[in-house]
């Protein structure tokens, strides 16, 4: 099961009546008809051939009454070898099906959970944990595929248990009944333990999630732990609920350990009443011994499909809830509202935000009434204070949010209207802390665009600082950047980040730049980088730069959503307002380490 079972559900979780669930179940399956008509086939062949055995031996139990025949011994024996290997035959068959159709349907399950993972907007991902939708992709999908093998074993013992009904009772229909007695109170025992089990096991995973809960964190943060000495704490913390976990886990075992003890004991006593009465029975000629037999072997033909049931039954449960657990991630809506699909044309890059509404939550308003225009080509900076709407207008422009009201426009067209997908290729978005997948540099560079060669990689290498930054790497081009680029210098990253926007060569640019200090030159090779997008691109810039506030064509400050300042860096200087403020505060530090670090580098040389 996956890491955070039994947790709370979350927000897009919802419940499906049984009806539903078996109707989105079989969908499944319809692909597989051919296999499932083997399986049933199959199945049929087992369970008629293993309620032929009990009635068989039970023939053979009356031939030792009188004198034994050699040749009718020795039929009887190769009948049950023949039947023996019929149902080896069969079984084996329906596996070898069952499970092809099986993996095909949890693979087919998987890809569209995870394509409906993949879709959501990344509203949904900041809401929703990952790691609980990976959970859903992979543990999820695999407990619906051991809750159909499970079925058809259970569903094969029935079927072999109703055959044997029928024989039973044409042969005596009074010690049928007795037989059928039983199964009630079977019943009732199983409902009994179902709602305990049920309890245990929720219970069990609350604290399993716990476990796994505290590891991953502990491991994440372990830098955090060994730089402030606290292994000893991080240990006492798993220690906790290690234990806990034991307790409730122990528990839990011993309560789902007594259903089969439990139920051999019912098993004994009907044997044992079985016993009693079939054995009158025969004395006083109502039946034969090997009838008599018969009813004893039924017993455990019947009672065994509903044992089997009542000891699945917390696995079944568990199959179930996964399966609307994925079922609840693929049917989640977007909440990124399109209102066509046109094919985006050749975009000059004009924005113009008219009377824009927006909040994250109802009573936290970002923007009000808020409107803007981004000339094409022009390179606009955002400054301003955290929560003052910034990477909100640049999340609004890609698409990854939506808006409550009003209308963004990009030349002239609304970006409701577009293909999501054809207009994110027009995009390309730098995040505040560049993300490289594990792979070589150069895999990361094409990533938006395959088709792009070495040689025109290389090309546009070499024109950020003649491509020093290039040679430093060990390998080149095909060096491996290591799990989200670990391998590499928070500049080198960034510039592999910004490299990728020139090889995609968007129409707008979003750069939500990265607040991480590096040294003089490596930032002298980014600027170089930013300044060939910035004349090929409109750009959005959330500057934390002094370099890049001073290039841009224009810098709104923002405060609370609103704009309350705009112009040029020289010119807010001047007005002595808002911009001046956080200059003196914020940006004037950067420039005089700037000089300082500059001249330390021509005095060390």
């Amino acid at each position: 099961m996956g890491f955070f079972e039994g947790l709370d559900a979350e927000k897009y979780d919802r419940t499906y009546s049984d009806r539903e669930l078996f109707r989105r179940i079989l969908k499944y399956f319809k692909p597989e008809w051919h296999r499932l008509v083997g399986v049933s086939l199959f199945t049929l062949l087992i369970a008629g051939a293993g309620s032929l055995l009990p009635v068989v031996v039970s023939n053979g139990v009356n031939l030792l009454h009188g004198v034994p025949q050699l040749a009718s011994l020795i039929t009887i024996g190769l009948i049950v070898l023949a039947i023996g290997f019929v149902m080896w035959f069969s079984n084996l068959a329906s596996r070898r099906l069952i499970t092809r159709s099986i993996a095909s349907v949890v693979a087919a399950l998987a890809m569209d959970t995870y394509q409906a993972a993949v879709s959501h907007d990344l509203s949904f991902f900041d809401e929703f944990s990952s790691g609980k939708v990976v959970s859903r992709i992979t543990s999820d999908t695999r407990d619906f595929g051991d809750l159909i093998g499970l079925v058809t074993d259970v569903a094969a013992q029935f079927v072999e248990a109703f055959i044997l009904a029928i024989v039973i009772f044409n042969i005596e229909w009074k010690l049928t009944l007795y037989v059928m007695a039983l199964i009630p109170i079977v019943l009732v025992f199983a409902i009994v333990y179902r709602t305990l089990a049920r309890k245990v096991t929720r219970q069990g995973m609350r604290a399993m999630a716990n476990v796994n809960s505290t590891i991953k964190e502990t491991v994440s943060g372990i830098a955090v732990a060994k730089n402030f000495r606290q292994e000893g704490s991080i240990y006492g913390d798993f220690n906790d609920a290690n234990t806990t976990s034991y307790h409730v886990n122990v528990k839990r075992g011993l309560v789902l350990s007594i259903v089969f003890p439990a139920l051999n004991a019912l098993n004994g006593l009907a044997t044992a009443f079985m016993v009693y009465v079939g054995g009158m029975s025969a004395i006083q000629g109502i039946v034969n011994v090997g009838a008599w037999y018969l009813f004893l072997l039924s017993l455990d033909r019947f009672l065994f499909p509903v044992m089997n049931l009542t000891s699945f039954w917390t696995n079944i449960q568990n199959g179930l809830s996964a399966a609307e657990r994925v079922f609840a991630l693929i049917d989640t809506p977007n909440r990124v509202i399109q209102t066509g699909g046109r094919r985006v044309p050749a975009l000059k890059g004009k924005i113009v935000f008219d009377h824009v509404y927006f909040h994250y939550k109802e009573s936290e308003p970002i923007l009000q009434d808020f409107s803007l225009t981004i000339a094409a080509g022009e390179n606009l900076a955002i400054v301003g204070h955290t929560g003052a709407g910034k990477t909100s207008i640049a999340k609004l422009i890609a698409r990854f949010y939506e808006f409550q009201g009003g209308r963004i426009l990009i030349d002239g067209n609304d970006i409701r209207s577009f293909d999501l997908t054809d207009y994110h290729r027009h995009l390309g978005i730098v995040n505040q802390v560049p993300f490289l997948f594990s792979g070589t540099v150069a895999e990361n560079i094409r990533y938006a665009r395959e088709e792009a060669t070495d040689a025109e990689i290389l090309e546009l290498a070499r024109k950020i600082g003649d491509g020093e930054w290039l040679d430093t790497l060990p390998d080149g081009l095909t060096t491996q950047v290591g799990e989200r680029g670990a391998k590499l210098s928070m500049g080198q990253r960034q510039l592999v980040s910004l490299m990728r926007v020139l090889v995609q060569r968007p129409a707008v640019f979003i750069l939500d730049e990265a607040t991480a200090s590096i040294d003089p030159f490596t930032e002298w090779q980014i600027q170089q980088a930013l300044n060939l997008i910035l004349s090929q691109t409109t750009s959005i810039l959330i500057a934390h730069r002094l370099s890049t506030v001073k290039s841009a064509d224009r810098i709104l400050v923002m405060e609370n959503g609103a704009v309350i300042e705009e112009g040029t860096h020289q010119s807010l200087l001047t007005n002595g307002g808002h911009y001046a403020s956080l200059y003196n505060t914020y940006f004037r530090h950067q420039s005089l380490e700037y000089v300082e670090n500059a001249h330390k580098m021509l005095t060390e040389e």
